[in-house]
């Protein structure tokens, strides 16, 4: 890592080193001669979505093949002559036709909706477009199909939750949904909503995800091999693409559970050129509040809602434009004495241009917004507390098929950050104000990678980002001595560049086919962090507290190094795949907290921060099976999360909070009939890591714990049992329709949410520990419906 200190970072840097950096690149990746190029969309039929991931083979002189990119593109040079060219897609029918291919031509394919969902799968000498060929490891793409079948809480579908049940990522617990893989705590994950960043994934403290499980085209985890074009986070990334709207006809579509409904409308501006998306959901347990006798209960409010939109244009033959947003916020109130309420709100300007038939370009606009108050009124002490973080975005990228089976990409970057971490309001005499002063810092990103096929057996993907970030004025810095108090203090006035931390970051990955069913693969990956989650709990709170680098707080560093053995047993039409990926995790700059930190309304927080190094290493096993009636998967996550933080243990390893030894899931879906179908998934955690007290002393009158290493106890361990039954409409209904049963915990496990202490009544000598569960059986249920 290069630190620059106390020098501006002119704004000619970026654009030049850009400038440098496809200079190389495009050198690199010149033009093939003799050949001409196949290159269109393949979208759905019958709502015009694009399908990303869809095969296309050129089947004639020679035999070369492409999977479509995130927005449906794709790409394949071939010498001239006559082809056979094929498509498909999982769970449609596969299209054919012969094409003459004297120069370069373009070819737009809509799929039609097959009700087999058997996988058909293309190959080709110079294509890798199925997941055991590719080079990627640590990858998951999560079929929304499937989450239709799974058990839910509250009648709401979740994709995070989901996500869960996945080797190396592992749940908070009932009521969060934050997620930790592989090692990470839950704010080293990039959480991407439509491109645009996701700050607080949570409803409801964490009994809901802020993702509209209706109106989610795609999602994909990363927690290996992360492609240059994502930054910015240490542990993953999570990339959630909203539907782009039905360009054929108008459909409705939504569902009405027991405490929440949701509703979609979708359709054409102009057929098979624009078209519009919109879906709402809302809670509505503050109406069943309302019927209580009591005052201070029916006065309480206890909802969240959002809002999804989205509205596309094809511009011409090579432009597209996406227009999306995202509104959503959660209220929270005890009476009149106390409420809080947060959200996000996000939008996001997207332009596809094409240039030429082996050139595709994105750029986008980005804002997002998180924020939260909280109100509490206690007569002369009345105060509000506010915090959030916003975020403007500017991001380009190209993609270059250079051939079939090598694509080169490159773009940027560049977001300001304006988090407030908290200003403190008051209404009468009894709380001064307070305000923590803004912090501003401008991150950027240059990166390139290359995909390639080297022989038929092995392919590789390389590439590297530059990140730099920052430090920008207004503002005080501060620089502490070890015990946390301060020495110095510097002031900056606005448009000053304090200091700047500059990061290259290298990614590389490798497959090799042992055998025709059969891969092994490899990958390395440094990542860096710029903006840090200052929380005492183990999950996602809304109040937790958003940080940027500063002079005292240094960009977060990851390296993961991992490998993995994968292979497809095929009997007939069904196909079972098994993989085992170990990974090791190298940490720098791992954030800690003095023992008594105090982080709300604290001006000089950064001196309550401890630093040091952190390790995560473990051995993921998977077999799913993914057609056929009875579809699911095993999984086991054996892991280790550590850190070593001077000031902590006399600097000894010690668990991090989100460690976890064992983690086990495993899912189970069977369509009975084409109208009824059951699953059941049953999960098991290690307890999280926790510290508990070891003696306690009286001073004044108060009893003062004294407590054991840090996290060197464990709660009691998690596991539950959830059903789930589905019955749809006949066929020959004049809509679609299904009912949604489920059970989540079935044999009603008290799983432990969080554990106080205290003096035990009978016996002052004692201490006793007080468990809290938040529920034992949810039964829900549902009506999904589109017509």
């Amino acid at each position: 890592m290069l630190t620059i200190p106390q020098q501006r970072f002119r704004s000619w840097t970026c654009p030049l080193l850009l400038t440098l950096f496809l200079g190389l690149i495009l050198g690199k990746a010149s033009a093939q001669s003799g050949r001409v190029t196949l290159s269109g969309t393949v979208r759905d039929s019958t709502s015009g979505e694009e399908l990303i991931g869809a095969g296309v083979m050129l089947r004639g002189p020679i035999e070369a093949g492409a999977a479509c990119n995130e927005y449906g593109f794709y790409s394949v040079s071939v010498p001239p002559g006559t082809y056979s060219v094929l498509c498909s897609y999982v769970g449609y029918s596969s299209f054919q036709r012969t094409v003459q291919l004297n120069a370069s031509l373009k070819l737009d394919i809509r799929l039609k909706p097959s009700i087999q969902l058997k996988e058909f799968v293309i190959e080709g000498d110079d294509g890798k477009t199925k997941p055991i060929d590719r080079p990627d490891i640590g990858v998951e793409r999560f079929d929304m199909r499937t989450l239709e079948k799974m058990p839910v809480i509250f009648g709401e579908r979740d994709v995070l939750k989901s996500l869960q049940l996945l080797p190396g990522v592992k749940s908070g617990g009932d009521g969060s949904a934050g997620l930790f893989v592989r090692g990470g705590a839950s704010d080293q994950n990039l959480i991407l909503f439509d491109e645009a960043p996701v700050y607080n994934p949570n409803h409801l403290l964490g009994f809901f995800s802020t993702f509209n499980a209706n109106a989610i085209k795609d999602v994909q985890l990363y927690k290996g091999s992360i492609p240059a074009e994502y930054g910015g986070r240490l542990s993953s990334v999570l990339d959630i693409r909203l539907k782009e709207g039905n360009d054929q006809k108008v459909q409705y579509s939504g569902s009405v559970g027991l405490i929440s409904t949701n509703l979609m409308a979708e359709g054409p501006i102009k057929k098979d050129k624009a078209s519009f998306l919109i879906a709402a959901r809302r809670t509505y347990a503050d109406v069943f509040l309302k019927l209580s006798p009591d005052e201070s209960t029916s006065s309480s409010k206890l909802y969240f809602y959002d809002i999804n939109t989205k509205l596309n244009w094809d511009v011409g033959a090579k432009d597209k434009l996406f227009l999306s947003g995202y509104f959503g916020r959660d209220r929270l109130g005890f009476g009149s004495s106390f409420g809080i309420d947060w959200g996000n709100l996000t939008g996001t300007l997207r332009w596809n241009h094409i240039y030429g038939s082996r050139w595709f370009s994105n750029t986008s606009l980005i804002y997002s917004d998180y924020a939260y108050e909280i109100a509490i009124k206690s007569g002369d002490a009345d105060f509000n507390v506010t915090s959030g973080v916003r975020d403007l975005n500017l991001s380009h990228e190209v993609s270059y098929y250079q051939k079939p089976g090598s694509r080169f990409r490159f773009g940027f970057n560049s977001i300001h950050h304006t988090v407030t971490p908290g200003e403190v309001t008051s209404e009468g005499t009894g709380v001064n104000d307070v305000k923590i002063q803004d912090r501003f810092g401008w991150e950027n990103g240059l990166y390139a990678s290359w995909d390639k096929s080297i022989t038929e057996k092995l392919s590789m993907a390389v590439g590297a980002r530059l990140s730099i970030y920052s430090v920008l004025g207004p503002g005080d810095f501060y620089t502490f001595d070890a015990a946390g108090n301060v020495l110095d203090t510097t002031t900056y006035a606005s448009g000053a560049f304090p200091i700047t931390y500059v990061n290259l970051e290298p990614r590389a990955s490798f497959s090799y086919m042992v055998a025709k069913n059969t891969s092994v693969k490899a990958a390395y990956t440094r990542t860096t962090q710029h903006i840090h989650l200052l929380s005492t709990s183990s999950g996602n709170n809304p109040t937790d507290k958003w940080i940027p680098n500063t002079n005292n707080i240094r960009p977060e560093i990851g390296d993961q190094v991992s490998a993995g053995w994968f292979h497809d047993i095929v009997r007939g039409e069904n196909t079972v795949q098994v993989s085992v990926e170990a990974y090791y995790k190298w940490l720098q700059n791992q954030i800690d907290y003095r023992n008594g930190s105090d982080l709300q309304a604290n001006n000089l927080v950064e001196g309550d921060l401890l630093f040091g190094i952190g390790r995560a290493y473990g051995v993921e096993f998977l077999v799913r099976k993914n057609t056929g009636r009875f579809t699911g998967w095993v999984g086991y996550t054996l892991s280790r999360t550590e850190r070593s933080i001077a000031g902590i243990d006399q600097g000894a390893w010690y668990a991090a909070r989100q460690d976890r030894t064992h983690d086990v899931s495993i899912v189970s879906m069977y369509e009975v009939s084409k109208r009824v179908s059951v699953s059941a998934l049953w999960t098991y955690q290690t307890g999280n890591a926790v510290t508990v007290p070891s003696g306690k002393y009286e001073l004044d009158g108060d009893v003062i714990f004294a407590y054991t290493a840090r996290n060197s106890s464990r709660l009691p361990a998690y596991h539950r049992l959830d059903l789930s039954l589905v019955l749809k409409k006949r066929p020959e209904a004049k809509y679609e329709g299904s009912w949604a049963f489920s059970l989540y915990n079935a044999y009603g496990r008290e799983n432990p949410f969080s554990v106080s202490f205290e003096t035990d009544p009978d016996d002052p000598r004692r201490t006793r520990t007080l468990q809290t569960s938040l529920f034992r059986w949810v039964p829900s249920v549902s009506y999904n419906f589109k017509f």
